[in-house]
């Protein structure tokens, strides 16, 4: 199981953690972004006190190519060699990108994540995906590497804006879905526009452990690890199209993919519409619709058939029975995938 820990205090963690490692370099990777708000948390680290700093830019457009050459460059020019270690600091798009560059820089050095967002905690962080950006597609090119330890420290959390707030949690609610009527309801209770941290913080505890027993039951998603895809079929055809135009939060994304594949789940296994239309009512509220038309039901679909689940040129959905109920490689067609995004629209 994957090496997850907790904690209130970073820079204790990492000098704890790092000797582990037995670096012989250590580096820091941010974005413009963590580099200036989140690296103070790390400033009293002792053994990172002359690590070099890498530093892209901030949101998921600058997670290509050009960004990823940057790290593996910087990391040359630092000095870097096989037996190095990278810390990446920041949300989802650092630990993406920062995870697969590590991973390939000299075929491999080791990297620990420390999450600063809700979605990296609970996702990007946890479970060894790497990735970028590619031909306008999300996470085209990456690789399965699991990073030597993810230190969670929630109190990052109670500096995130509303948006980045309820992006992650758009995770913590499929992951949900994927377990019990229980967890759903708590999850269906908490208001992130008004988040009560503690509770939070015992919400991203159980996130963390759903990923995390899906994860080892099935590491290179083979299986069981394709219920983690709920919502991403759809979700990322909505953040690939909002790439060609204005980009969207990856967790919006997944709870408009989110809403379409539990009613496709209604329509064609059997999920039941109460709480279909619960969770979409807390998707609506939270999350409103992406702006999108009918015109641009073509080319969503398209952008589907890339997705990287696909068999061929079928489309593959991970679908509900129920509650906890995870139906695999479902296939729908194509006019039930267009009545679905009729429902988002009209929901």
């Amino acid at each position: 199981m994957q090496d997850i820990r907790y904690t209130h205090s970073v820079a204790a963690e990492l000098d704890h953690l790092l000797p582990s490692l037995s670096a012989d370099r250590l580096f820091v990777l941010t974005d413009s972004t963590t580099e200036v708000v989140c690296t103070p948390l790390i400033a009293s680290s002792r053994l990172l006190a002359d690590a070099p700093h890498i530093t892209i830019g901030a949101g998921d457009t600058y997670k290509h190519l050009d960004s990823l050459a940057h790290v593996w460059k910087s990391l040359g020019e630092g000095g870097a060699t096989r037996h190095s270690a990278l810390v990446c600091l920041g949300g989802g798009m650092v630990t993406d990108l920062g995870g697969f560059a590590a991973a390939t820089f000299k075929r491999g050095i080791r990297f620990v994540h420390v999450p600063t967002t809700l979605l990296s905690m609970v996702d990007a962080a946890v479970g060894g995906k790497t990735g970028i950006n590619f031909n306008g597609l999300k996470n085209e090119v990456g690789a399965f590497c699991n990073a030597a330890a993810v230190v969670v420290c929630t109190d990052f959390l109670r500096s995130l804006d509303a948006g980045n707030l309820c992006s992650g949690y758009a995770e913590m609610l499929k992951h949900a879905l994927l377990e019990n009527s229980s967890m759903l309801a708590d999850h269906l209770r908490f208001d992130p526009f008004e988040p009560d941290y503690v509770e939070l913080q015992r919400l991203v505890r159980l996130s963390i452990q759903t990923k995390q027993r899906i994860v080892e039951a099935d590491p290179r998603e083979q299986g069981i690890r394709k219920a983690l895809n709920l919502g991403h079929t759809v979700g990322h055809a909505f953040e690939s199209l909002a790439l060609e135009r204005k980009p969207v939060l990856h967790g919006y994304a997944v709870a408009w993919g989110m809403a379409c594949e539990l009613y496709l789940s209604a329509l064609t296994q059997g999920f039941d519409t109460t709480t279909l239309h619960s969770v979409v009512h807390f998707i609506r509220a939270h999350y409103g619709r992406p702006d999108f038309s009918c015109d641009d039901y073509e080319r969503l679909y398209d952008l589907m058939r890339h997705d990287k689940k696909n068999v061929g040129s079928t489309i593959c959905f991970t679908l509900l029975g129920g509650v906890g109920d995870v139906r695999l490689d479902c296939h729908v067609t194509r006019e039930q995938v267009f009545d679905s995004f009729d429902f988002l629209r009209e929901a």
